[in-house]
């Protein structure tokens, strides 16, 4: 995959920025101007010196803001930040109009590779999730360990719930999804993504409901949202039939980091069926599976996923010792 092996580039900005998009407590939101891209990142301030780095990268419609809970609940744990990735978020679209995994994976490299960060602990949800195992399998000396929650793989029976999703990606059907749905307010669209996303949308208190439709609104109104959505569905929908030593799957036997797979048995998105033969394909794995969550664990069970994260980081910790001693 040598499109994605990039060699380490300056970046040509990093400015602070003033934007819409909430900021929870203890974070900071600045843009990084790279060959192509612009990326929004959204870090938290170290608790101490010399902690490990941290990057979250998003699922397909989601941003940085989907990290904020388990950042904060890592803090002291590790140096936390998360990418908006090229056109979601406060991210511009790329210079190129490419939404592919490839991509994508392109400019989280790109970003570690200016900031000179890695390796990381790498977090990915979703689509977030195929981007970092592509980052993982082509750059090992980038990742540190990886975390991976509902990971968008290849499944060869995809359930019916995430069929509307994966039709997005079809040319012309989000024209007319956005005819049909053009009276629809934020908040019945944000109840929609809650109800597919969330194994119990009672879990949305009513502030982050609020926020999260501020932040729909918001994003409803810049000219390229349509787009990002559906060239980044496409670009999903062609990794998911790719073979060979750049299909997904391959590249997750090829991952080397310890990883931790997460799982939720209420995911209307992607197959919990789909957990055990991940923790087969990746080499170094261990599981979390939790019946209650959907699409989103590090949402609804922040606690949880930090728990297990902790977990892995001792394992790991002790694992090296021993090799080393």
């Amino acid at each position: 995959m040598s499109s994605t092996e990039l060699p380490s580039v300056p970046p040509t900005s990093v400015l602070p920025k003033a934007i819409a998009v909430r900021v929870a407590e203890g974070e900071r939101l600045r843009s990084v101007g790279l060959p192509g891209v612009t990326l929004t990142v959204r870090s938290r301030p170290p608790a101490r010196e010399g902690l490990e780095p941290a990057l979250f990268v998003h699922g397909l419609g989601g941003s940085s803001q989907n990290w904020s809970a388990l950042m904060a609940l890592l803090d002291g744990v590790v140096a936390s930040e998360a990418v908006d990735l090229p056109g979601f978020g406060d991210s511009p679209p790329p210079d190129d109009g490419n939404y592919s995994i490839t991509a994508h994976a392109r400019a989280v490299i790109r970003y570690l590779d200016a900031v000179d960060r890695g390796p990381v602990h790498l977090f990915g949800n979703s689509l977030g999730g195929a981007v970092s195992t592509r980052v993982a399998a082509v750059r090992p000396d980038l990742v540190r360990t990886l975390t991976l929650v509902s990971p968008a793989l290849p499944e060869l029976r995809v359930q019916r719930t995430a069929v509307p999703t994966g039709l997005v990606g079809l040319p012309g059907v989000a024209a007319l999804f956005t005819r049909f749905t053009r009276e629809w307010t934020a908040e019945q669209r944000v109840r929609g993504v809650t109800a597919l996303c969330y194994g119990d949308p009672g879990r949305v208190s009513p502030d982050a409901f609020r926020h999260a439709v501020e932040e729909l609104e918001r994003r409803l109104q810049l000219p390229y949202f349509w787009d990002a959505m559906t060239r980044s569905t496409r670009g999903l929908l062609s990794a998911y039939v790719l073979g060979g030593q750049h299909g997904l799957w391959r590249q997750a036997e090829r991952v080397l980091a310890p990883t931790l797979l997460v799982y939720g048995g209420r995911d209307q998105l992607v197959g919990f069926r789909m957990a055990q033969r991940a923790a087969r394909a990746f080499r170094d794995s261990r599981l979390l599976t939790l019946p209650d969550a959907g699409h989103v664990a590090m949402m609804e069970y922040p606690e949880t996923v930090a728990t297990a994260f902790r977990e892995l980081l001792a394992d790991t910790a002790t694992a090296t010792d021993t090799s080393g001693g």
